[in-house]
């Protein structure tokens, strides 16, 4: 009897040796948390590529969502006539001039949250090419100028039925010039 009881108290001490640390390493993933990484994939790495500021609700599929495409002091070297917002083909969502809008931004942090500040009055205009490209070219009524201040383009959409990644490009046209400059590009996710 004292045999089997020493037999099972060993069984006992290496079951608990293997399985506790089992338990203790796959217990997060099961409890569903969801961490946010702090590396961002950008498959545009040339060094032209600029990686702007951006910040969105909700990032699951199919939801509501309103994201804030930011232009910062920093990226805004002169003033801008007009800002162009190129969509990928893989963000299938439908847009509506009177669902987006800009304006002047306080970048939300860790006390603040993301809010506009002001609406800047602006004709917005969506166009659509044979090859399916989309993109939205804004006009501001005056030019949005190289200060201190911050700015957003604002989509209040749905967000698309696909997860992924979303590179959306933009490109500005500085005061006293006739072509687009590149300003840089976001990468949205989306569940």
């Amino acid at each position: 009897m004292l045999k089997k009881t020493n037999k099972l108290a060993l069984n006992h001490k290496v079951l608990r040796f293997f399985l506790l640390p089992i338990v203790l390493f796959t217990t997060p993933f099961y409890i569903g948390q969801n961490a946010k990484a702090g590396l961002e994939f950008q498959w545009d790495q040339d060094s032209g590529y600029r990686r702007l500021k951006w910040f969105q609700k909700e990032n699951q599929r199919r939801f509501r969502n309103k994201i804030y495409f930011f232009l910062r002091p920093s990226d805004r070297k002169t003033d801008l006539l007009k800002i162009n917002l190129a969509i990928p083909k893989s963000f299938k969502v439908s847009l509506k001039t009177e669902k987006i809008s800009l304006c002047k931004v306080r970048i939300g942090g860790f006390e603040n949250r993301t809010k506009c500040l002001e609406d800047i009055p602006a004709d917005i205009e969506i166009n659509t090419d044979e090859s399916s490209l989309r993109s939205l070219n804004i006009y501001p009524y005056k030019a949005i100028p190289s200060n201190k201040d911050s700015y957003a383009v604002v989509l209040k959409v749905n967000n698309p039925n696909k997860s992924g990644l979303h590179q959306f490009h933009s490109y500005g046209q500085p005061k006293g010039k006739s072509i687009l400059s590149y300003l840089g590009s976001w990468t949205i996710v989306i569940d």
